[in-house]
């Protein structure tokens, strides 16, 4: 690789799933990365992978007042950010009903709250020097909401949108900006790292029982192959005209597909009435 083509990566919650395989990847490509971890044996775990590319910072995305600083450091240490990965996050399942509210602060202030403050800790230096391309890894489910897991849906909608926004006002700095919606890939989301919530109610047995079912059954065993979105990650980082929008796997195609086709018919009935509202 030459040294014109050559990044430095920060990638949060590396050290699992899309994290951990894109960290893998861009290493194994020449590139540099910053991965944020929990602990002080993760950072050595994780430079185990690289001795000289690979650098561990403990981070806590929610430790909003800590960001800034973290993030300053390490770029004074190893240089500027080219690439930010926001790829930090959790799913939560359970019905809205069921679920306290704390629940949702919780899933907002990781999946969407930490990913901006994670921004906006880069943006100034890519913005100064017209460079740079944020990456947020949203979901399926910030495209297509889902049963059984609203307030996840709720924060990957929230992601979604706020990509789209930044992406906009990016455009003039030469900074790209790409939200990424997984599928069902063999990561640890429906696994150890989903919060579940306890049932209660009991008129919600025949709509979210087969859901909960269904998904722990599907662990493991999940058709995505996170080395290969790895890949393509790096590929359209690479790319001058990368996607604002990107959708991994055949499950996410089908179902957002289906919800664009069935949200035109949507709007086509209800046209006259939409149009009905404006002054006359």
């Amino acid at each position: 690789m030459s040294q014109a083509a050559q990044r430095v990566f920060l990638i949060t919650g590396v050290s699992s799933g899309f994290g951990r395989a894109l960290s893998e990847a861009a290493l194994t490509a020449g590139h540099t990365v910053i991965g944020t971890v929990r602990s002080e044996a993760a950072i050595a775990e994780f430079e185990k992978l690289h001795a000289d590319r690979a650098h561990g910072v403990v981070l806590d995305v929610t430790d909003f007042a800590a960001i800034e600083s973290t993030i300053k450091d390490i770029a004074e240490r190893v240089g500027p950010i080219d690439v930010l990965v926001n790829n930090a996050g959790y799913g939560h399942e359970g019905t809205l009903e069921e679920s306290p509210l704390d629940e949702l602060l919780r899933q907002f202030n990781v999946n969407v709250f930490g990913a901006v403050a994670m921004i906006k800790a880069v943006l100034a230096s890519m913005r100064v020097r017209r460079t740079g391309h944020i990456i947020n890894i949203t979901s399926m489910g910030g495209l297509v909401a889902l049963p059984g897991i609203s307030y996840y849906c709720g924060s990957k909608f929230a992601l979604e949108g706020i990509s789209e926004s930044l992406e906009k006002e990016l455009r003039g700095f030469n900074i790209k900006v790409t939200s990424v919606a997984p599928g069902s890939f063999r990561t640890d989301w429906a696994g150890r790292s989903m919060v579940r919530t306890e049932r209660s109610i009991d008129d919600y047995d025949s709509v979210f029982k087969p859901i909960r079912r269904a998904r722990a059954a599907k662990d493991g065993k999940q058709a995505g192959d996170p080395a290969k979105a790895a890949q393509v990650l790096l590929d359209i980082i690479a790319n001058d005209n990368p996607p604002v929008h990107l959708v991994l796997g055949s499950d996410a195609l089908s179902l957002v597909r289906d919800k664009l086709s069935g949200l035109q018919s949507e709007i086509d009935a209800w046209e006259s009435v939409s149009k009905s509202t404006d002054f006359s």
